[in-house]
């Protein structure tokens, strides 16, 4: 006669339980702001949503933001790479160092951030010593903006990529080696497919964390309407100037793009995963 088999203790709390208090949270910390925001948005009708949205100085702003926002990425999504590949496949001294160092713009303020690559870029700084005689401009140009929308979203391109860089299979990389493989096929087939869906992760958060920059981009921007104004900036202004509606137009906007582009990203990346897994 077989014993009864005893009932797995939980850890956890159940899933009713847990989905509650998982809930809750979301709404306190999540949605409740969100809601606040929505309300304010909901002040305004079509018409006068698409009056605010169609002003020159909004569309300037939040073509600043976002192209600058693509450059940070682009930049982003390379140096994240290699930065993720040295750090988990080569052993050298000031290894722990560097990776601590990849994690720096999360813990530091972004207001120091800024003022910190004020102090670098502009004419007077370390390096805008070296490029002003050359003719180049970083502080307070569109460049800038890019430099600092790259170091506060860095991290996020390495992080995701790191871990799947960790699952390669490097017997996989021998026998392609074995069986002939150039160094071009061997990046491309062996390498890099697996590695797209935290690629594409990687650079996903990096944009959406770049649109919404704010402390790092004011100090070295400069600020100037219709150049180099972003959107973060031009929705202060308007909570300054008392116009909610207007402000609130602007950062749903921002909210909206945000919240398709992660949509998007995470159904891309399940589909190119199922892809590849067949494929496999």
């Amino acid at each position: 006669m077989t014993a009864l088999a005893r009932p797995q203790p939980r850890i956890l709390p159940g899933f009713s339980l847990s989905m509650g208090i998982t809930l809750l949270f979301l709404c306190l910390i999540v949605l409740l702001p969100l809601s606040g925001l929505l309300w304010q948005l909901g002040q305004l009708g079509p018409g006068d949503y698409l009056r605010v949205m169609s002003s020159e100085r909004v569309l300037a702003a939040l073509r600043v933001t976002i192209t600058a926002a693509a450059a940070a990425t682009a930049i982003n999504g390379v140096f994240g790479l290699i930065l993720a590949w040295v750090l988990t496949r080569y052993r050298f001294p000031g290894r722990g160092l560097m990776d601590a160092l990849v994690d720096l713009p999360f813990a530091l303020p972004t207001a120091v951030a800024g003022i910190a690559l004020v102090a670098l870029y502009d004419r007077s700084g370390w390096v805008g010593q070296l490029l002003e005689p050359l003719g180049i401009q970083i502080a307070y140009t569109w460049w800038g903006i890019v430099i600092a929308m790259a170091f506060t979203s860095i991290p996020f391109a390495v992080r995701a990529i790191q871990p799947a860089i960790e699952e390669l299979d490097r017997d996989e990389e021998q026998a392609a080696l074995t069986l002939g493989a150039t160094g071009r096929q061997m990046f491309f087939r062996v390498l890099l497919r697996p590695l797209l869906p935290s690629i594409l992760t990687g650079i996903g958060l990096s944009f959406v964390r770049s649109l919404g920059e704010f402390g790092a981009v004011i100090f070295i921007a400069g600020n100037m309407p219709y150049e180099t104004e972003i959107a973060s900036l031009l929705i202060l202004i308007r909570l300054d100037e008392f116009d909610y509606p207007a402000a609130a137009a602007v950062a749903g906007t921002l909210l909206a793009l945000s919240l398709v582009l992660l949509v998007a990203i995470n159904v891309m990346q399940n589909r190119l995963q199922s892809y590849l897994r067949s494929e496999g």
